[in-house]
């Protein structure tokens, strides 16, 4: 199986000065966007509820979400993040992904312009 990874802007949602660029593993099946928690203390994101995710292997973990920034070819969209614990990795979303505008495409391994419905 090929992974895709990209590098995005992350800023903080409620201060601009504080943004950093983050390495991730793009996952199509994922819903949200997670941030290692190394980012989470730097940009200094602060958790707005908590959600319980199935992971493949039919186990589940709960997880905080919180608000971020991320910037990428000229676009800057708000999305939400999982506040990643210790040893969580940077993923990046569907729900990011569609707020950019674009998806991947799993034969070049590369993110293309999204056919955008309203």
């Amino acid at each position: 199986m090929g992974m895709t990874d990209i590098t995005l802007t992350v800023v903080s949602h409620h201060d601009p000065t504080k943004k950093t660029r983050v390495n991730f593993l793009v996952d199509s099946g994922a819903s949200y966007t997670s941030l290692p928690t190394q980012v989470v203390k730097e940009l200094d994101i602060k958790p707005k509820f908590e959600e319980t995710f199935s992971l493949a292997d039919a186990s589940t973990i709960k997880r905080k979400i919180g608000n971020a920034l991320v910037r990428w070819r000229g676009r800057e969209v708000a999305t939400p993040v999982i506040l990643g614990e210790k040893g969580d990795s940077a993923l990046l979303g569907a729900i990011t992904l569609e707020s950019l505008g674009v998806v991947l495409d799993p034969l070049k391994r590369q993110l293309r312009p999204a056919d955008l419905r309203m």
